[in-house]
């Protein structure tokens, strides 16, 4: 395990009185700026591998999706770790508790490690089948298989690159944790011209350029804990020897591992279904859920930036301001997602394009597909923030309920929409998904806020 130590027994005190003191509307909002950007740049490399593979060939661009799937996966373990590690130790560090927040801290590493690993191994072994499991046909099948191979080989890193952006953010450093992924995620968009077209890799071209970007970020990652950047100390001593702080940090990220596990499976269920109608609509899937990763990418860099207030508060016992951290951030991102709704419907025939300009079938689908999730873009900001609201309390099952209720419904809706309206069911089932998601979330958080937050 690596060996992140620092000397500094408490937290600065400078910290702890910010994250309670300052007002929240310019607090989350300083805070929410690296994170935002953290998020966007990572949607735009992820979107980098779709526009330049899609220059290939639909069946390649096809296969970008497939293997969105194992990546769901992969970040769904490293914000599992991270998530939970972080979450703890910040609600500890609000309540000035600093060694026990470092051997969370350091646990959650010493997992990251040890689960990355394994999957690494368990990938290699059954690559061929997971392709076909996630969705592939015949055509994409050889695509994804060369695409997969560097994304699984760089399972470990990504895995600690996520846990270690995740313990800085939830110290309120989002600065620094944005700085290690973005540089990652410009360097993924300057090499992927370069490996695909320039060393005429193709496909692999596109995966090794994620793999040596994912190695770049997490050696910046790391330089912050050994130049003693961060506020917690993470190193082999402190790693917990009781299985009760393992399973704490399970059970808190648990939400994050369902939230994108879930989509894991609903991104897998939809290319199956999708794969009816040709490879086409495979990749017109991929794209438009590309697409939509970078609006909504905005949302959720906003909650991580919110998401250490409440948890600091929480710990302090202001439940006054974690109130408004909740009002606040819901009205703000439901107005930007009303705005990018509108914008993203009248030029949704255009952003498909820029993809697969010569395939008139892909345009086609994507763009009917991206109008109909416009229509419930703006109730993203109540089931982003309903669902990190409940994991910053540490309200596990709450969180993990609204963590995958979006997807957990997309999932037998695709189906059975799709088995009644054919292609227009696949394409507009996200969006009836989202709508009966929403009610849901907004009446567990009304509930909560109406008869248990006030008593506690």
């Amino acid at each position: 395990m690596p060996h992140f130590h620092q000397n500094h027994p408490k937290q600065p005190p400078d910290q702890r009185k910010r994250m309670l003191e300052t007002p929240v509307n310019r607090l989350i909002p300083t805070l929410a700026a690296p994170t935002i950007v953290s998020m966007l740049v990572t949607s735009v490399y992820n979107m980098a591998d779709t526009y330049f593979v899609s220059q290939l060939n639909t069946s390649a661009s096809g296969a970008v999706g497939v293997v969105f799937s194992l990546m769901a996966i992969i970040q769904a373990v490293g914000f599992t770790t991270g998530m939970g590690a972080g979450s703890i130790a910040s609600r500890l560090l609000g309540q000035d508790r600093k060694e026990a927040a470092d051997i969370y801290a350091s646990t959650g590493v010493a997992e990251a490690l040890v689960l990355g690993a394994a999957m690494a191994v368990l990938g290699l072994i059954f690559r061929g089948e997971v392709m076909w499991l996630l969705g592939s046909t015949p055509t994409i099948y050889p695509y994804a298989m060369d695409y997969a191979l560097y994304i699984i080989l760089g399972a470990p890193v990504m895995v600690l690159a996520f846990t270690l952006n995740n313990l800085l953010r939830w110290q309120g450093k989002a600065n620094l944790s944005v700085f290690g992924l973005a540089t990652g995620g410009v360097l993924n968009i300057l090499l992927d011209p370069l490996f695909i077209y320039g060393l005429d890799m193709g496909i692999s071209g596109a995966g090794a350029a994620t793999l040596l970007s994912q190695c770049v970020s997490l050696s910046i990652l790391t330089s912050f804990f050994l130049r003693g950047k961060s506020d917690l100390c993470v190193t082999p001593g402190r790693v917990s020897r009781s299985p009760r702080v393992f399973l704490d940090i399970l059970k808190q990220g648990m939400p994050s591992f369902f939230r994108h596990g879930v989509l894991s499976a609903a991104t897998m269920m939809a290319n199956y279904n999708a794969r009816i109608y040709g490879d086409a609509a495979v990749a017109a899937l991929s794209i438009v859920t590309k697409v939509f990763n970078l609006i909504q990418s905005i949302v959720i860099g906003f909650g991580q930036g919110f998401q250490p207030v409440l948890g600091y508060n929480y710990g302090a016992r202001r439940l006054d301001r974690v109130r408004q951290a909740v009002w606040f951030s819901v009205r703000t991102c439901t107005i930007i997602l009303a705005v990018g709704a509108v914008i993203g419907f009248g030029l949704a025939p255009h952003i498909v394009a820029v993809f697969r300009r010569d395939d008139p079938l892909v345009i086609a689908i994507g763009t009917r597909a991206f109008r109909y999730q416009c229509l419930t873009l703006p109730l993203g900001a109540v089931l982003v923030f309903s669902n990190m609201f409940f994991q910053s309390l540490g309200k596990s099952w709450r969180a993990v309920l609204l963590a995958v209720c979006r997807q957990g419904l997309y999932i037998p809706l695709v189906c059975l929409m799709t088995a009644r309206w054919g292609l227009s069911g696949l394409e507009g089932a996200q969006a009836v998904a989202d709508l009966f998601a929403f009610v849901l979330s907004a009446s567990v958080i009304f509930h909560y806020f109406k008869t248990e937050f006030g008593r506690e």
